[in-house]
């Protein structure tokens, strides 16, 4: 059957007044970022403290002839906590020394670790996890160095692990504690009464072990200092509350909180770069989106009104994402197409920003681009574009013959101009004021392969048979493809070939719209997605290997936790 000519038929799309004409302000050289990256007021004061001390401690100890003079004046304060000792007191230091065992240290550890595994923190669990281990070494190989002998001339009444500067176990005690406030507690009131309980707690410990004469006094503050250094730099550094809040509230990895510090750089950002004042930032279609965080700015006019534009906000945690998503296509299939990583979150917006423009230019019903915004350089990107005011997703919206031509149009459209947008599903495919209406086109592939672009094809008719049913679908569709093309469209198509949510939605309609539409169409022969290349079998080696090697090494050196 003959196909109808669409390609060059223009699509509705409804213009709003450019955004970013107002003028903005160049951030001169040296000046932060709207979002910057700080240590704060009291992450310095504890790395100055430690270097201060290090420095002191192995300078004394190392290199410095009054090396006996610092043993005697260390000797001195411990044997004024022996003199504490009555039975009473005994009894208690040996009780809160329990606090400082490898069990209890342990029992923090897991617990944090299998809190931020429940609800899926992966950050704060890497984070967290990489500063036990920086500590661990540090404390190994600077106790080694500087071989701090146990206590002489008194009685030890505890266990002795081994040289002692710094102290191993106060150490790994303070890094699980504060590591622990930044990583399981909400930033406010509860963390602060949290940092006080551990400041009484490290210091009861220092005391305790004094009594019992188990290391010296330097080693113990030495030990309790680096152990809070180590935690807290960790999370300000890599896992800042203001960018990666701690909250219990469900939702995707992928959404960041758009509060707080994040939300006042934003308004900064967007008046700055683009000169628009933000009155509101709201996040919207979070169910839908699992590779950003879909933003609604509400913007002041000049004429004291407001209007809607729609953005999205992109960070590193996005471009790991993305590459562990391709990575894994590739071990599962092989190079089904183009499964090159981005490096860089800015390589992330400045992509989806060409294809806007690319698709927006050619006539397709997409969202008008207004351009990208800096939060955090080489971190924090945030693109704007056209809010679809009014429009609803076609999953919740009645859908005419007319939309179920658009759709099918706008697949043929693609096809002529060399394009394939990878991703429809009913949460990027919007109808306003009835017509069809295209989003989210970071996916968009320029000189796809056929298959790509036949399980399109698939996808927008599965997507349309969902709000009226397979034969309506079918018949609109040989209006604009042949019987064989569409043949080949659900040949390609299955399993992997389809979004989730999609996928998901077929499943709970309950109508096998799939096998009706195979049914309709031409027999054709499935065609194979599994691509097998010595590429693949060394990428499935590697992480094979990879695999077997981590979990090795963590069973082997399980007592990290310990």
């Amino acid at each position: 059957m003959a196909t109808k000519d669409v390609s060059a038929e223009a699509q509705t799309v409804h213009p709003q007044p450019t955004v970013g004409t107002k003028g903005h302000r160049r951030r001169p050289s040296g000046e932060p970022p709207p979002l910057p990256r700080e240590l704060g007021a009291s992450g310095r004061f504890w790395i100055g403290v430690a270097v201060y001390f290090a420095l002191t401690v192995i300078g004394v100890l190392l290199f410095n002839p009054l090396r006996h003079l610092f043993d005697e004046v260390d000797d001195a304060i411990l044997r004024r906590f022996v003199t504490l000792r009555t039975t009473v007191t005994v009894h208690l230091a040996q009780a809160v020394n329990l606090l400082a065992s490898r069990w209890t240290i342990r029992g923090i550890r897991w617990a944090v670790v299998l809190v931020l595994v429940v609800f899926r923190r992966w950050r704060h669990l890497v984070v967290y996890v990489g500063a036990l281990i920086v500590l661990e070494l540090v404390v190994y190989l600077m106790a080694e160095g500087l071989a701090r002998p146990r206590p002489f001339g008194v009685t030890i009444l505890g266990p002795w692990t081994g040289f002692s500067m710094p102290s191993r176990p106060l150490a790994g005690l303070a890094v699980s504690i504060v590591g622990a406030l930044y990583a399981v507690l909400p930033h406010g009131r509860v963390r602060d009464l949290g940092k006080g309980v551990a400041a009484v707690v490290l210091a009861t410990v220092i005391v305790a072990r004094m009594i019992l004469a188990v290391e010296g006094p330097s080693a113990a503050v030495f030990g309790t200092i680096l152990g809070v250094a180590v935690g807290l730099v960790a999370f300000r550094l890599m896992a800042p509350n203001d960018v990666f809040p701690v909250s219990y509230r469900r939702g995707k990895a992928a959404h960041l909180d758009v509060g707080g510090r994040r939300g006042a750089a934003i308004v900064d950002a967007v008046r700055d770069q683009l000169g628009e004042e933000i009155v509101e930032i709201r996040p919207v279609g979070l169910e839908g989106s699992g590779g950003s965080t879909p933003l609604r700015l509400t913007l002041a006019t000049d004429d004291g009104d407001r209007r809607y534009v729609f953005a999205k906000l992109y960070a590193m945690n996005h471009v790991r994402a993305d590459r562990w998503y391709k990575l894994g296509r590739q071990i599962l299939y092989g190079a089904l197409e183009d499964e090159t990583p981005f490096g860089s979150v800015r390589r992330f917006v400045e992509y989806e920003d060409y294809a806007l423009l690319l698709l927006h230019d050619q006539g397709f019903p997409t969202p008008e681009p207004y351009g990208v915004v800096e939060i955090t350089p080489e971190r924090e990107y945030m693109i704007l574009m056209e809010f679809c005011d009014g429009a609803v997703e076609i999953g919740d919206a009645e859908i005419s013959d007319g939309v179920i031509d658009e759709g099918l149009q706008l697949i043929r459209h693609m096809w002529h101009v060399g394009v394939a947008h990878r991703d429809v599903k009913p949460a990027n495919l919007m109808v306003q004021d009835g017509h069809l209406r295209l989003i989210d086109v970071f996916f968009v592939q320029v000189r796809p392969s056929p298959w790509r672009q036949a399980v399109d094809l698939a996808n927008m008719m599965l997507v349309l048979a969902l709000k009226s049913d397979a034969e309506t679908v079918y018949r609109h569709a040989l209006q604009y493809f042949t019987e064989d093309e569409i043949a080949e469209a659900f040949a390609a198509t299955r399993g992997v070939a389809s979004p989730t949510q999609l996928r998901s939605m077929l499943k709970d309609d309950g109508r096998e719209l799939l096998a009706e539409f195979r049914r309709l169409a031409p027999h054709r022969d499935p065609i194979r997605i599994q691509r097998w290349s010595v590429r693949r079998i060394v990428l499935t080696v590697s992480v094979a290997f990879g695999l077997f090697l981590a979990i090795s090494l963590l069973v082997s050196n399980w007592t990290l936790f310990a």
